[in-house]
């Protein structure tokens, strides 16, 4: 299959590093994704001539196009979460519980620096002074730097960071920011899908975000089961997966084949990455990643444990949850220490060009090459039952 030129020029290039910059640096939790889904509104009252969007119960936001399309439903698939804290319970002006929504080691806590926003989008900054085990969520007592009286239950925190940046250069150059898990994979189905939309064929590539991913697929397993999802959608789920040795951070967005839980759909995940293998024939430039990823789980496994054709795209991420040196540290070779996550940029504009590749290709080959393959074979060797 011949496919189009799909890399983007420079100046959109940096239209999308921005709105990276920005999504990512927003503040989020589990079950209170309301800063997000209001950059999601405004970036959907911009396109609302031609794109269609709905919400369930959960917060799940489904976009797709008002045109029909007879082709199976597209979707990429983003959580709108990051691990963070909510205020549970006030203790007195300066003093607050917090759940912890979401999984960071214990030993990260330990007099962290942290901050808050209420309703207003105040910042208060306050450390974490003891950390309480309880059901379902761990708490975190809180003392704040200033009187946080206008803080309320129910508001988000975060660990404080200093502003989010790119450093770097070539493969080197980086996102370092405080949740590319998962909304750096959130602004590349925004980038992608708003090029693929645009051309004829496209119109049934849409986009689901799911909510509470961080707290066991809340969001994900609502919508599998409701209905909200149309039953025939293929599912790409877009993730950012702890980097390592093998799946290194500038190596190319990746192909994941499977998570710790399960591995996910062959047929959608071959597929994918014989698109990705002839354009990267094509295009030599164009690098990419093929690997299981047992460091953590997907939404692409519940998913597929609910009947949806499903696989999953990823960036390979560092500083997993916030967490510096993870390996060591369980080691007990050095202090627990918090940090910026960060992928590369190169292979954030790869998951982008990735996407569009899929929905090109998928859309101009029903069936999987490996699929004719094993058919041929059998047609042509089959002469060996003969004379039996």
């Amino acid at each position: 299959m011949k496919y189009p030129l799909l890399s983007c020029k420079p100046p959109l290039r940096t239209r999308h590093e921005a709105m990276c910059l920005e999504l990512t640096a927003i503040p989020t939790a589990a079950g209170r994704e309301q800063r997000v889904q209001r950059f999601m509104d405004q970036w959907l009252n911009r396109r609302k001539a031609s794109l269609k969007w709905k919400r369930d119960g959960d917060g799940n936001l489904l976009i797709t196009s008002k045109k029909r399309s007879r082709n199976r439903p597209l979707l990429f698939t983003a959580h709108l979460d990051h691990p963070g804290f909510v205020v549970a319970e006030k203790i007195d002006n300066r003093t607050v519980v917090a759940e912890f929504r979401g999984g960071v080691l214990d030993p990260y806590f330990e007099n962290a620096r942290v901050e808050f926003f209420n309703s207003a989008d105040t910042q208060f900054k306050g450390t974490v002074k003891e950390l309480h085990s309880a059901e379902p969520f761990k708490r975190a007592t809180i003392q704040f730097t200033k009187n946080a009286e206008e803080l309320a239950v129910g508001d988000v925190g975060r660990w404080a960071f200093p502003k989010a940046t790119i450093s770097g250069r070539g493969r080197k150059r980086l996102f370092k920011t405080n949740a590319c898990d998962d909304l750096a994979a959130a602004a590349a189905a925004l980038a992608a899908f708003d090029r693929i939309r645009k051309r004829p064929g496209m119109e049934h590539v849409g986009i689901l975000f799911t909510v509470a991913e961080e707290v066991g697929f809340v969001g994900a397993i609502g919508a599998a089961q409701s209905g909200f999802v149309p039953k025939n959608a293929r599912l790409i789920c877009l993730e950012n997966s702890r980097a390592s040795d093998e799946c290194p951070i500038g190596g190319g967005p990746v192909v994941r084949v499977g998570d710790r839980l399960s591995v996910f759909n062959p047929i959608l995940t071959n597929l994918i990455s014989e698109c990705a293998t002839e354009y990267a024939k094509q295009r030599p430039h164009f690098i990419w990643q093929r690997k299981l990823m047992v460091g953590g789980a997907c939404e692409a496994t519940a998913f597929s444990n609910f009947g949806f054709e499903s696989t999953c795209l990823c960036l390979p991420l560092g500083n997993y949850h916030n967490m510096d040196r993870i390996d060591e540290t369980k080691a007990g070779e050095r202090p627990a220490a918090l940090g910026r996550e960060f992928v590369s940029t190169d292979d954030f504009h790869g998951l982008i060009e990735l996407l569009e590749v899929v929905a090109h290709g998928i859309a101009k080959t029903p069936e999987s090459a490996l699929r004719e393959l094993l058919l041929m074979l059998r047609k042509r060797n089959s002469v060996v039952f003969e004379g039996r």
